[in-house]
C-alpha cells in the first residue's frame, strides 16, 4: 500500500500500488515522517517490470511542484543532527529555531551591522564632540538589534519560501522547508523576535522609533519581490542597508533639521544598497540552477552572461556614493583614501577573483568579502574620525 498526503488537501489517499498505471506512478509522491519527525518525500517511476524510486527531502503540495522535482538534477541531501560547531551544544529542541535565524552563518548579521555602523562613523566624523564611549555604546547596541531583526528577516523569509525551499539544494534541508517547524510555531517565533527589536529599539533616543519602524514594511515584501521581480536583491538592499539612516539619531544629531546631513545619509544608503545588491548577486550564484528550475527570480540569472560588467557597474556607483557622502560632511583625506579608496581595491579584487561557477568560491567570498570590504570602509572612517578630533 502507498500512503499519500493529497497535494489539494489534507486528507489521506491509500491505493494498492499494483492497481496504479506507469503514468500516475511516474508523478506519485508519497510522505511519511523519520524518527526526527521531518517529512521527506519519494517519486516513484515504472521501469520495466520494476519500480524505481529516488528519495527527496521535500513536502510540496501542487502538481508544479510535483513536476519540477522530476527534473531535478541534484541529489538531494538527508539531514543529520550538526556535530559539530554552535549547533552541536544546543539542546536538540532548540536547534531547528537555531537554524531559522542562521545562528551558525553569522555573516549576514555583519551585513546587516556595517551600515548602522558606517553611519555611526559618519556621524562621529559630523560632530567630533562625540566621544568614543559613545561610538562603542551605540555600536554594540546596532550589533545586538543586528542579530535580531536579521534573525526576525531569515524567519519571515522562509514562512515565505517554505513550499521554494524543498526545490533548490541548498535550501532543501531548512528547518521549515523539511517540516522542523511548524508554520504557526514560526509565526509566533517571529514575533518574540520582532518584540526583542522593538525593546532594543526602545533603548535609542526615541526619534529613532519612527526612523527604524517603517524598514520592517522592506523587511517583509523581499521575500515577496523574488516571485514578480529579477531584481528581489534591490529590494533586500533597501531592507539590509537601514541602518545608513540609524547612526546619526542615535547620537542625537536630527536628520530632519540639518539637509546636510540628510543628503550624507541618503548617499550612504544609497552607497550601501548598491554594495548589498554586489554581494547578493555573488551569493545568488550558488543556487542560480535550481532557480531556474523552480521560477525563482534573481539578479544572476537577469544578467548571467555578463554578470561580472554588472557587478563593476555596481562597485562604480556604490564607491561614488560613498564619496558624495562623505563631501556632504566636508570628510578628509584619511575618509578617501583609507575608507573610499579601501572599498575600491577590495571590491575589485573579489570581482576579479570570485569564480561565480564555483559554488564554493562564491560562497567564500560572501561571507568573507563583509570583513574585507566592511572592515577596511569602518577603520577608514575610524581614522577620519580621530584625526578630525585633533583639529
Amino acid at each position: 500500500m502507498l500512503i499519500s498526503r493529497s497535494a489539494l488537501g489534507r486528507h489521506r489517499i491509500i491505493a494498492g500500488a499494483g492497481l496504479l498505471r506507469s503514468s500516475v506512478l511516474s508523478n506519485l509522491p508519497y510522505t511519511w515522517k523519520t524518527k526526527e519527525q521531518h517529512y521527506l518525500l519519494k517519486s516513484w517511476s515504472h521501469k520495466g517490470n520494476s519500480l524505481q524510486h529516488k528519495l527527496y527531502s521535500i513536502d510540496i503540495p501542487g502538481k508544479k511542484a510535483i513536476e519540477a522535482q522530476a527534473t531535478r538534477s541534484w541529489e538531494p541531501p538527508v539531514y543529520t543532527i550538526p556535530n559539530r560547531g554552535i549547533l552541536s551544544v544546543l539542546p536538540r529542541p532548540w536547534v531547528p529555531y537555531a537554524e531559522l535565524v542562521r545562528l551558525d552563518k553569522p555573516a549576514g548579521t555583519i551585513y546587516l551591522f556595517f551600515p548602522c555602523l558606517f553611519s555611526t562613523l559618519l556621524a562621529a566624523i559630523h560632530d567630533p564632540s562625540i566621544t568614543l564611549d559613545q561610538i562603542l555604546a551605540t555600536s554594540g547596541l546596532f550589533l545586538a538589534g543586528a542579530f535580531i531583526m536579521r534573525g526576525a528577516g531569515c524567519t519571515i523569509n522562509d514562512l515565505w519560501d517554505q513550499n521554494l525551499d524543498p526545490l533548490v539544494q541548498r535550501t532543501a534541508l531548512r528547518p521549515l522547508a523539511r517540516k522542523a517547524i511548524t508554520t504557526r510555531a514560526a509565526i509566533v517565533f517571529t514575533g518574540f523576535q520582532l518584540l526583542a527589536g522593538l525593546a532594543l529599539l526602545l533603548q535609542f533616543p526615541y526619534s529613532c522609533l519612527y526612523h527604524g519602524i517603517p524598514s520592517l514594511a522592506l523587511v517583509f515584501t523581499y521575500p515577496l519581490a523574488k516571485r514578480i521581480t529579477h531584481y528581489p536583491q534591490f529590494v533586500l538592499g533597501l531592507a539590509f542597508s537601514w541602518g545608513a539612516f540609524m547612526g546619526f539619531p542615535a547620537l542625537g544629531i536630527s536628520l530632519i533639521e540639518d539637509l546636510t546631513v540628510m543628503k550624507a545619509a541618503v548617499t550612504l544608503y544609497g552607497s550601501c544598497v548598491l554594495w548589498t545588491v554586489l554581494y547578493d548577486m555573488i551569493y545568488a550564484h550558488m543556487d542560480i540552477k535550481d532557480d531556474k528550475k523552480a521560477g525563482i527570480k534573481s539578479i544572476a540569472l537577469r544578467h548571467d552572461g555578463h554578470t561580472k560588467r554588472v557587478l563593476t557597474g555596481l562597485s562604480v556607483a556604490q564607491v561614488s556614493l560613498l564619496v558624495t557622502s562623505g563631501y556632504m560632511i566636508e570628510a578628509g583625506a584619511a575618509y578617501y583614501l583609507l575608507a573610499c579608496g579601501g572599498a575600491t581595491i577590495t571590491l575589485w579584487n573579489m570581482i576579479l577573483r570570485v569564480n561565480l561557477k564555483s559554488v564554493s568560491d562564491c560562497w567564500w567570498w560572501f561571507r568573507t568579502g563583509v570583513w574585507i570590504t566592511g572592515g577596511t570602509v569602518s577603520i577608514g572612517m575610524f581614522v577620519e574620525y580621530l584625526q578630525t578630533r585633533k583639529k
